[in-house]
Parts: C-alpha cells; sequence; structure tokens
C-alpha cells in the first residue's frame, strides 16, 4: 500500500513536472524599457530620427515549442516624438498617421521559430494607419536572468524597414523618403 502511494506520487510529480518544463514563460512589456526608433530620408540631405514613447505589449516564448511562443505590441500613434512640436503635430495628422482616426500601430504574431540558439524568426501582422500588412523579423534575444528587484527578465531587439506608401501614407512621396528604418528595443517581466 505505502510502496503504490509512492509509486504514484512519483508518477503526479513526474507529470507536473514533465508539463512544467513544457510550459511556456509569459513576459510582460517593461513599458519603461521599451523602445521605438526610426529613420525616414528628408529631401536627400539628411535622415529625421523620432521615436514613439506610448507602448504597451506582451510575448510569449517557448523554446521546446517555439511554435507556442507569441508576440503583441502597441504602439500609441499620438505619442510620435521628433523634438519638434510642429513636425510632431503635422505627423499626427490626416498627412501622415492621422492619429485621431487610427490611434494605434499594432504587431501581433501569426507563427514564431527559433533560428538560432537565441534568435527569433517572427511572422506577424502589422496595422497602421487602416492597413494591415504581413511582415517577417527577425529577434535577436537577450539574456535571460534577474532584475534589479530579483523579477526575470529578457527582451531582444529587431530591425526592419517598411514602406510608408504600402500603409497609405503618401504625403510628400519624393521628398520624403518611402522607406522608414523601425529599432525596436523590447524588454520583459516574467508574469
Amino acid at each position: 500500500m505505502i510502496r503504490s502511494r509512492k509509486a504514484a506520487g512519483l508518477a503526479v510529480l513526474g507529470l507536473v513536472l514533465g508539463a512544467a518544463a513544457s510550459w511556456a514563460d509569459s513576459y510582460r512589456v517593461d513599458a519603461d524599457h521599451f523602445a521605438v526608433y526610426f529613420k525616414i530620408n528628408h529631401l536627400g540631405f539628411s535622415h529625421t530620427y523620432g521615436r514613439f514613447n506610448g507602448v504597451t505589449g506582451s510575448f510569449t516564448l517557448d523554446a521546446a515549442t517555439p511554435a507556442n511562443s507569441k508576440l503583441e505590441l502597441t504602439i500609441d500613434a499620438n505619442s510620435i516624438d521628433t523634438g519638434n512640436a510642429r513636425r510632431d503635430a503635422h505627423l499626427k495628422g490626416p498627412d501622415f498617421f492621422d492619429a485621431k482616426q487610427f490611434e494605434k500601430i499594432t504587431f501581433k504574431s501569426t507563427a514564431m521559430r527559433k533560428t538560432g540558439d537565441k534568435v527569433w524568426e517572427v511572422v506577424g501582422d502589422l496595422a497602421m494607419h487602416g492597413v494591415t500588412k504581413s511582415i517577417t523579423v527577425t529577434v535577436n534575444q537577450g539574456k535571460e536572468g534577474a532584475g534589479m528587484q530579483g523579477e526575470i527578465r529578457t527582451g531582444g531587439d529587431l530591425e526592419l524597414t517598411v514602406k510608408r506608401s504600402d500603409f497609405g501614407i503618401n504625403y510628400g512621396a519624393g521628398a520624403i523618403g518611402d522607406d522608414v528604418k523601425l529599432m525596436i528595443s523590447i524588454e520583459g517581466i516574467k508574469q
């Protein structure tokens, strides 16, 4: 009787540990350590740089079954910041982001796979200015470990280029570049 209880207990423990090993880790994006920067050509003379200050998101990483991983990001279009209030107001207006009508820029992964030890290929839907396009990005994952308060963190960086005309943002075509380079750094706290 005691042996069968021990065996049953060990079997349950084995199932729990086995299941735990396959559980995915969920993270809430730390807005204080999440940056979205961009650059775009201006008249062929130079580049204009900016950032978005209002960002939220979450991601799940499952190293054992990468297909179970996911990434969701939301950017507040009204949070655009180029360091020039007049330009920012124009960018928020109908010529560019039309942020009153299209307040959010979102990305939702549809597939993720590991292509290296700390490298992920992420396919997902980028929605901006009322248009949704499927894009593929490479995320270089940083370290995983304890933060300053003992919380578990990980993150990563990615760069991509999008054509603003693909999203119906055509103002100033020819003078202002069509290619917008995005540089994104994400850090998340394990939940």
